[in-house]
């Protein structure tokens, strides 16, 4: 039995009010569950945003709920049934609890389960925690030389490698591809658009320090990256640009991690006719988009909701030194109430304290409790 009584949680009470509190947890994992000590929780920007407007689209704010979703830890106890992990493995946790039952669950499609109860998405409580019991289904071993960051890092990984997959946009060997979105959604569908073999990358921003940011984590990877400001560019000038550098033709697909009007209409016009844009980004409800023209030429536009059976694909990318997430990892901070408020604060304006400009903000937990056999 595991001691989990001086368990904290930061608990999201209302907008800009949140708070590292004492926090029940249980001390034991009832069948098929894992209890998991957290060491890693990343900052996303659905966090932040929860903590400054309360809401995203219809998943509002009602109830105080612990924030939280990007989660690594250390299996502290298992329930029955639970074989494919064991006491004392370091595991990267899935936050996509499905019901299983569903129409969408049965089609293998579980992330449109309508009953998906997902870390920190209202009313269901999130990961930033010391301790959390989750489906041992849902919590993926890490190798031998993967740490909790990079675990943690496989859940926002998780929507590149879905939008790259086969039922996205489909990225093969010897293609180019263009990414809308300099960030780290962005930069990350970058690295495993080249993990999977592209020969040319083109991301586009814009913002001449995120590109710049962008520029230095991916030089390693061994792609051809190029990278496009498209702050004075109108989307057809971009979508010229983009043909320029992938040799004179439209690309083969092209993922939009931004989510504005100017880059899904470039990446519109830039798509090979037969081809696929990919739209991950969360920009305004409605767009005007030239729609005539990707459906006379066939181009087809996939939506992304979260992702489904990534996670031993993002595993593999990271541990075989393919996409290197940790570059992404601007920031760390300790578990504590205000060193937490001051990430969540850094993931807002897009600069910590330090002057230098955020991308992904990470909170590692230490602790000293002990296991009560």
């Amino acid at each position: 039995m595991t001691d989990t009584s001086s368990n904290k949680a930061m608990l999201l009470r209302r907008v800009n009010d949140m708070e590292l509190i004492p926090y029940a947890a249980s001390n034991t994992a009832p069948p098929g569950t894992c209890l998991i000590r957290i060491k890693s929780v990343g900052i996303c920007g659905s966090d932040v945003h929860y903590f400054k407007h309360g809401k995203i689209g219809d998943f509002i704010l009602r109830a105080p709920m612990v924030i939280g979703h990007e989660a690594s830890g250390v299996v502290e106890a298992i329930g029955s049934g639970v074989t494919n992990v064991a006491v004392g493995d370091t595991v990267a946790m899935e936050p996509n609890v499905t019901c299983g039952l569903c129409e969408q669950c049965k089609a293998g499609k579980y992330n449109l389960c309508p009953s998906v109860q997902f870390f920190a998405t209202p009313p269901i409580h999130g990961a930033l925690q010391n301790f959390v019991l989750h489906p041992g289904k849902l919590c993926f071993k890490l190798p031998p030389g993967m740490d909790t960051e990079q675990g943690a890092m496989c859940e926002p990984l998780s929507c590149a490698v879905y939008a790259c997959g086969k039922e996205k946009a489909n990225v093969k060997p010897g293609q180019a591809v263009a990414v809308h979105g300099a960030g780290p959604i962005g930069s990350m569908v970058s690295m495993v658009a080249a993990g999977l073999g592209a020969r040319t990358v083109i991301l586009c921003d814009i913002s001449k320090e995120r590109l710049k940011m962008a520029s230095s984590r991916l030089s390693k990877a061994g792609t051809h990256f190029q990278f496009v400001n498209t702050s004075a560019l109108s989307p057809e000038k971009t979508a010229e640009e983009i043909r320029k550098l992938a040799g004179g033709r439209d690309v083969d697909s092209t993922i939009d991690a931004c989510g504005a009007e100017s880059a899904i209409t470039a990446a519109i016009l830039s798509t090979k006719p037969g081809g696929t844009v990919c739209l991950i980004g969360m920009g305004a409800p409605k767009v005007n988009i030239p729609l005539l023209s990707a459906s006379i030429r066939e181009v087809d536009l996939v939506g992304v909701f979260r992702y489904r059976n990534t996670y031993p694909t993002c595993i593999e990318l990271i541990s075989s030194g393919k996409v290197d997430v940790k570059s992404l990892i601007t920031h760390r901070y300790t578990f504590e109430n205000g060193s937490i408020l001051e990430a969540f604060e850094a993931c807002e304006k897009g600069v910590g304290k330090d002057g230098k400009p955020s991308g992904k903000c990470m909170i590692n937990i230490t602790d000293s409790f002990k296991s009560k056999l």
